[in-house]
């Protein structure tokens, strides 16, 4: 399976992508904290089958200090003792706002409750916006069949300075 066109390569999409980009640089530099922010990214991309996405968040986790065996562990999130109890709602809430097909309410009322006990408003904020961008990105990936494997954490960050 090739990669049908490099998003980055294309002068509309490019422009298109640097500012979803830094539209996820918002959100980096957020009060979310950043294994939060790596662990929602990596568990929608797994429901999401994106190789790409995957490749990159596991990387840049493991770059950022996140031990291997959470990471190992994410799509089993709810049978591992891994996973603080705030990691554990925000898990939650990743999977319920990746699943909307599944689930025709969205996130649950217990859900949100959990989130609500771990992040203040500034941060559900950030994990709302997460949320919605990374399963933009991975269906970028999945459309133009960008796979995984060849991510070196830094390379995302150094394409856009």
């Amino acid at each position: 399976m090739e990669t049908r066109i490099n998003l980055f390569e294309n002068a509309t999409a490019a422009k298109f992508m640097k500012r979803f980009a830094n539209a996820g640089l918002v959100l980096q530099q957020s009060p979310l904290p950043h294994a939060v922010q790596e662990l929602v990214s990596l568990r929608a991309s797994q429901i999401n089958g994106c190789g790409w996405c995957i490749d990159m968040h596991v990387k840049e986790a493991a770059a950022a200090g996140e031990s291997a065996v959470r990471l190992h562990l994410v799509a089993a999130w709810r049978e591992s003792t891994v996973f603080t109890e705030a990691e554990r709602a925000a898990l939650a809430f990743a999977e319920e706002g990746t699943r909307l097909a599944d689930a025709h309410q969205g996130v649950s009322d217990e859900t949100w409750a959990r989130v609500r006990e771990h992040y203040d408003d500034d941060q559900i904020a950030v994990l709302v916006c997460l949320v919605g961008l990374i399963n933009a990105a991975n269906r970028f990936a999945v459309i133009v069949h960008q796979r995984g494997g060849a991510y070196e954490a830094g390379m995302f960050a150094a394409a856009l300075a």
